[in-house]
């Protein structure tokens, strides 16, 4: 690498540090250099060779040689005979980012067919801490309808969809711990013995029914979705008027809650274990 204009790359612990090496240079160079190099790398053009790479970059041969092979052992690129692509270490941290995105977009028909199968709202959460927020909603054409609107802020101890994700999501509940656990209704549990107990239930059938919890007139029936390694992307099910949709309902509309959840998990490229 260029002494004069380059900072020195070294693998140390396991890790790739930025050394200074002259008075004028600082580690921020590489990184940009590191950025002219992964913006290389398109659609349009996946895999190009070392050569290409320092054409496009104009950077010095040898510095571009010595920044790759580094991005290589790293994990930043990966190595097939005289080309490169993207690693799986970059797919990896590139993820979490893009995830919420991704379920949004693969998610909202099967939240439309819930609504058309079942007449009523349905929407779809993720968790933020102690609390869930509705990230996509297939509106119920009902004239009485309880609105449920993107970018709503909920407690996640109050409600079907909470309950899922206390039942299916680690982190919930220890976002949880040390908050009130506010009553907003008569029915609104407030003990941690209640929401295990719902919880425990929630993973037992694959879906939760909550009556007045939040709001004493609305009802909600929710179930997970799992992403393609098994854990919670989020919850999916129906927001309804308890004057429309009672306790009744629920041995009708849970399977058809749960069966969504199992649709859009899919969908998200989850296969469920073999039970055999």
């Amino acid at each position: 690498m260029d002494t004069h204009e380059e900072s020195r790359w070294q693998v140390a612990g396991g890790s790739t540090v930025a050394k200074e090496q002259g008075a004028g240079t600082t580690p921020i160079l590489v990184l940009r250099k590191v950025s002219e190099i992964l913006n290389c790398f398109s659609i349009e053009a996946p895999e190009p060779t070392l050569q290409q790479i320092a054409r496009t970059t104009g950077l010095p041969a040898s510095t571009c040689q010595r920044l790759v092979q580094n991005m290589v052992r790293e994990g930043f690129l990966d190595r097939d005979g005289d080309r490169y692509r993207i690693g799986l270490r970059l797919v990896q941290w590139a993820a979490p980012g893009t995830l919420g995105l991704d379920v949004v977009r693969l998610v909202r028909p099967v939240l439309q067919e819930l609504r058309d199968a079942t007449g009523e709202s349905a929407c779809l959460y993720m968790r933020d801490g102690a609390f869930r927020t509705v990230v996509a909603v297939a509106e119920t054409r009902h004239v009485v309808m309880r609105p449920f609107l993107v970018g709503q802020v909920m407690p996640i101890h109050a409600g079907a969809p909470g309950k899922i994700f206390l039942a299916f999501d680690p982190g919930a509940r220890e976002a949880l711990l040390g908050t009130d656990l506010t009553r907003f209704t008569p029915s609104t549990p407030v003990s941690w013995t209640q929401l295990d107990e719902q919880a425990q239930l929630a993973r037992k059938q694959g879906f939760f029914a909550a009556f007045g919890e939040r709001n004493s007139d609305v009802g909600s029936i929710s179930a997970p979705v799992f992403r393609y390694d098994g854990q919670l992307a989020a919850v999916l099910g129906l927001g309804f008027p308890i004057q429309r949709v009672s306790s009744d309902d629920v041995p009708r509309l849970g399977p058809i809650v749960a069966a969504a959840g199992k649709t859009a998990s899919a969908a998200l490229g989850y296969r469920a274990p073999d039970p055999s």
